[in-house]
């Protein structure tokens, strides 16, 4: 059973720091790709924007929003994803989701397309004060 549990969620200020953390069982993350969905406050699942994959070659992809600010990163090992998310702003406020794909989608399709993901985590609170 594929199980993924998000971490490391938090209230900031603008223009701090959060690390997030994705811990995958089931399956192993060198053998899918991995992302980040933020769903906005009070928004339905379907609103949600993927913001930054992992392929299983290590291969990245960002959202126009976060580039330059997240990093998203993978621990083969551990079978565990991070985001490293910098000088946030208010708009980065919403549920960080973690979300596997084990169908070999690229990191640009999964960006445009967060129903190609299989798997989801629960989510983690992010919240960014002005």
């Amino acid at each position: 059973q594929v199980r993924l549990v998000e971490s490391g969620g938090g209230s900031v200020q603008a223009g701090g720091s959060l690390r997030l953390s994705c811990a995958a069982s089931g399956y192993g993350s060198s053998t899918a790709s991995m992302g980040w969905v933020r769903h906005p406050p009070s928004k339905s699942r379907e609103a949600g924007e993927a913001v930054a994959i992992i392929d299983e070659n290590g291969n990245t992809g960002y959202a126009d929003s976060v580039k330059g600010r997240f990093t998203i990163s993978k621990d083969n090992a551990k079978n565990t994803v991070f985001l490293q998310m910098n000088d946030l702003k208010p708009e980065d406020t919403g549920t960080y989701i973690c979300a596997a794909d084990t169908g070999r989608s690229t990191p640009r399709e999964l960006l445009r397309e967060i129903i190609y993901f299989d798997y989801w985590g629960k989510g983690t609170q992010v919240t960014v004060s002005s």
